[in-house]
């Protein structure tokens, strides 16, 4: 055994083309759907493969847009298995630098570094995140890729990393505290991410938006501009991929994509408002009541369609086990890509009314004839965006119900 080898119950797992020792579950008592940081020394998911494949996709698919070798930065390692994977599946990665607060997760790191043979490109730190991004924010030392993922919120995170990426990097950033986020804790979440949520049944597309507004904001404070390449819910928990520019034209334009969603819980007509509103009350242009509010956050695109295209053609490539799985949500966001914001969920919306419910083919191909465009979200498997208003969602609905 050497030094860097483990001291608690640990086991060797294959995933993508590494092999790292990880803590043994169920000598905590544990299976990964429960899975908890506090139940073993250093923090580690199997449930979050699918969100690390996903992320080789991105970051090929971005090195193919800049083709040139890129330096990488997991502040937030724990086992290691993110950036032994950056290193391993992700052409011409120049380095790639590891960091933890944990001496356990460091040592358990460092010994997977030794086990997979990376010690030249693979570089596991003793440092807090914050302090790690902070060394790395002068010119000639940031990274070109950045990546949060933390237990928990990244808002903490950001605006070190921020400071410590290149213009024209790639900064992708994960949320779990989906309570705040989908409007459970409405404090909690105007805290941490600046903006108000709503607990409506596109909540999860609230949460992306609310995080990606909180990245925006944070950047714009540097005069660095960014928009939204990627982004999805999976699970328990968002993330979002962001490519950011430098400048304060840039983040001028980036301000631009701010506002606020404006939803009735009458009729669930929704809206957007560029600009705050007055405090009195709004009433919908639909039914009259009146309308409440998520925000400010992200209006802009949360799919880049040539981006997700990138990812699409690199999955094609590659032997994930999550492929099927991933194939399937990329297609979906490409087709979200150029839609507007939010989506109706048909079961919400004929329960609210006392309609059957109908099939989701049913209600796309009514709205088709119907001149109105309508595509499948990977939000929600019964969600579909369309440009149809909600009165006109509710009378196709009540007409296919009937049929």
């Amino acid at each position: 055994m050497t030094d860097k080898e483990p001291k608690f119950p640990t086991e060797t797992i294959a995933e993508g083309k590494v092999r790292v020792q990880v803590p043994k579950l169920s000598a905590y008592g544990v299976c990964p759907s429960d899975y908890a940081p506090s139940k073993a020394p250093v923090f580690f998911n199997p449930v979050m493969e699918f969100n690390r494949d996903l992320t080789i996709l991105a970051l090929r698919s971005y090195q193919q847009t800049i083709k040139k070798e890129i330096s990488i930065c997991e502040p937030l390692t724990a086992t290691g298995i993110r950036g032994l994977r950056f290193a391993t599946e992700i052409s011409e990665v120049k380095t790639v630098i590891c960091g933890d607060i944990s001496d356990q997760s460091v040592e358990l790191a460092a010994h997977n570094v030794e086990l997979n043979n990376l010690q030249n490109r693979v570089i596991v730190k003793h440092k807090e995140a914050n302090r790690l991004l902070g060394e790395h924010s002068a010119p000639r030392t940031r990274f070109d890729v950045i990546d949060i993922d933390p237990f928990g919120t990244p808002v903490p995170f950001l605006d070190a990393a921020v400071r410590a990426i290149r213009n024209n990097g790639l900064l992708a950033a994960t949320a779990t505290d989906m309570a705040p986020l989908c409007g459970v804790h409405v404090k909690a979440c105007v805290r941490k991410y600046g903006g108000r949520p709503l607990r409506t049944e596109y909540c999860h597309e609230l949460a992306v938006r609310l995080l990606a507004g909180q990245i925006c904001l944070t950047a714009a404070k540097h005069d660095i501009g960014t928009q939204v390449l990627f982004s999805h819910c999976s699970d328990h928990y968002v993330r979002v991929y962001m490519n950011v520019r430098y400048g304060c034209n840039k983040a001028d334009e980036s301000l631009k994509q701010m506002g606020y969603l404006l939803h009735c819980y009458n009729c669930l007509h929704r809206e957007s408002a560029a600009k705050p509103f007055p405090e009195t009350e709004i009433k919908c242009s639909e039914c009259g009541e009146k309308m409440d509010y998520a925000g400010p956050l992200w209006l802009g695109r949360i799919f880049d369609a040539h981006f997700v295209n990138l990812m699409i053609q690199e999955n094609m490539r590659v032997a994930f086990r999550n492929s099927r799985r991933i194939s399937k949500l990329l297609n979906l966001a490409r087709e979200e890509a150029n839609m507007s914001p939010t989506y109706y969920v048909l079961d919400k919306l004929s329960g609210k009314f006392g309609f059957p419910a109908p099939s989701v083919a049913a209600i796309s191909e009514a709205l088709h004839n119907r001149g109105f465009r309508a595509v499948e979200t990977h939000f929600n498997p019964r969600g579909i965006r369309t440009d149809a208003s909600s009165s006109v969602m509710q009378d196709i609905v009540r007409k296919v119900s009937e049929a």
